[in-house]
């Protein structure tokens, strides 16, 4: 069996840029899991611009040598700018990952136990590798909710927008959006372009818009206002920039801040379709029954929709326990708060030796940690916190063996004492 110091699972931006940053730990053997985009590349809609500023969307290294500015000087990539089509942010991950040169086994990760030392990690395929520590970069995609009324509904008629790629195949169909976030209207964008008839419910009473106080983000200000990541409000994004002063405010604060951080909202690039959407606030849905090959919904109105298809923009709720790798016995091990992982200031669980990085980090560090641009403060954070234990362990090491010595030329005069 194959034998590691770290594994990180997951090959998405975090996982990417751990890799990055734990390579440069002198003797430090690790091990990258998983193929590298494969949300981005199998979730992400083909068409989707980034909403996160040029800044925020680089994939943090450690020489910063990385950047998204690099790669459009390399390759023939000196067209790409802002906002970022999603298709070059995945060729941007796999060049970054090109240049990383790390050990890595784009099977998946089926199974993780507890093991002496460590951790037994089960591949397809049936191989296994032990790590002394374990990295979990798993992304989101195992999070994406569904209302109950939809839960056991075929992907026939109903469909989280993280499982639509391509809307062509519901050309001159009656869709129903659900949803008041980016993923929601850019997905009703994107049916009425492709021809489709569409329909957008949104819970709230309003829809929220991004940029619409355009003077704030002008450079010689904006700073003043807001993170570089551009993450909530002005004033509670400057907050949000910083996560070990975020995570030290009192925890009532963390929530508040948090939800405001993270609300529904789209980018005002989407406001010319909002003439032309039908967009009705204030409307959910309360109920969804098969009817034939189609669905009936009824709202919260007393009104009803028969439909071909519902496309759920209902976002991502983080619950460890969804990762299908983590065994039952690591899973009554990590100490949780509603689906979130408690971490230590070096993103470690209270299993000694897992971490885990991206949204499941969100309660300890705050709403950053859901965003491409936390990368730049979770991986060498990481990097330090591990780099202190292993220290910890050599300096215990060196006093044991100190110890043993000593007491070895003590033994024969103890007697005599």
């Amino acid at each position: 069996m194959e034998k590691c110091d770290v594994a990180i699972v997951g090959a998405g931006p975090y996982g990417l840029s751990a890799a990055a940053h734990l390579r440069r730990l002198k003797g430090l053997d690790i091990r990258l899991l998983g193929e590298p985009m494969s949300f981005w590349e199998r979730h992400m809609p083909k068409e989707m611009l980034l909403r996160s500023p040029w800044v925020a969307s680089h994939i943090a290294d450690p020489s910063e040598q990385l950047t998204l500015d690099t790669y459009r000087r390399v390759n023939g990539n000196r067209q790409l700018a802002y906002p970022v089509p999603v298709k070059d942010f995945i060729n941007y991950g796999h060049w970054f990952h090109r240049q990383l040169a790390v050990p890595t086994d784009p099977r998946k990760v089926t199974r993780i136990d507890l093991a002496s030392g460590g951790y037994r990690l089960s591949l397809e395929g049936g191989e296994e590798l032990e790590a002394g520590r374990v990295v979990v970069a798993g992304g989101i995609q195992p999070f994406a909710h569904r209302p109950k009324i939809f839960a056991d509904l075929p992907t026939s008629l109903v469909t989280h927008t993280s499982e639509q790629v391509d809307y062509a195949n519901l050309r001159e169909k009656e869709t129903l959006v659900i949803g008041a976030g980016q993923s929601a209207l850019e997905a009703a964008a994107f049916l009425h372009k492709a021809g489709a008839y569409v329909e957008v419910l949104v819970r709230n009473s309003t829809v929220h818009w991004l940029g619409h106080r355009a003077w704030m983000h002008k450079k010689p200000i904006s700073w003043f206002f807001y993170g570089r990541a551009d993450v909530g409000p002005a004033g509670v994004s400057l907050a949000v920039q910083r996560p070990n002063l975020f995570r030290r405010l009192p925890r009532r604060i963390q929530e508040w801040w948090g939800i405001r951080a993270i609300r529904p909202a789209v980018s005002h690039r989407l406001a010319p379709y909002a003439g032309y959407l039908p967009t009705h606030t204030g409307r959910f849905p309360v109920q969804a029954d098969v009817d034939g090959d189609r669905l009936r919904v009824r709202l919260n109105d007393g009104t009803e929709r028969c439909v071909d298809h519902v496309v759920l923009g209902t976002g991502y709720r983080v619950n460890i326990a969804l990762y299908p790798f983590l065994s039952s016995e690591v899973l009554q091990r990590v100490e949780r708060i509603n689906g979130f992982p408690r971490l230590d200031a070096g993103f470690e669980s209270s299993l000694p030796g897992l971490h885990f990085l991206g949204a499941p980090a969100a309660w300890s560090f705050g709403p950053l940690m859901r965003f491409v641009a936390g990368t730049e403060f979770a991986s060498p954070t990481l990097a330090r916190g591990i780099l202190r234990k292993a220290r910890g362990r050599r300096f215990y090491a060196v006093c044991s063996l100190v110890q043993s010595r000593g007491n070895l030329r003590e033994g024969p005069s103890n007697p005599l004492a």
